[in-house]
């Protein structure tokens, strides 16, 4: 499977249309407004972009282009994060969990859901 770097806006973007797909150009100008504040303009040269990249399908119905996500999300969530863990923590999971530890920045429930998560690692079930 190819690795998936996405820029901040190309998440943005993406986040809209896993949301709701498809999209036409003028929906997503409203969403990406009102979300970032983005212009018309911004957003389209984004969606050009992203479409040469091949992140994003375009289909044109009559006069309005409709955007489809060419990502999965968890294909671009497991990238990420790869990315995230080797730039932040030197690829160590521990690191990043020691780290939320000691800012006590885990609930008991999120120690709990980890706790679920490391077992049935463990048991092989993933």
């Amino acid at each position: 499977m190819e690795e998936i770097n996405l820029t901040n806006s190309e998440w943005y973007v993406l986040d809209c249309l896993w949301e709701k797909s498809p999209m036409t150009v003028m929906e997503l100008v409203g969403a990406l407004g009102e979300r970032l504040g983005w212009a018309k303009s911004t957003t389209i040269t984004t969606l050009r972009r992203m479409e040469n990249k091949g992140l994003v399908l375009c289909t044109v119905e009559g006069r309005s282009k409709h955007y489809t996500p060419a990502v999965r999300r968890d294909n671009a969530v497991r990238g990420e994060t790869r990315s995230f863990l080797d730039k932040v923590y030197r690829g160590s999971v521990g690191l990043m969990v020691s780290a939320l530890a000691q800012d006590k920045a885990l609930s008991r429930a999120e120690i709990d859901e980890l706790y679920e998560i490391l077992r049935r690692a463990e048991e092989g079930e993933t």
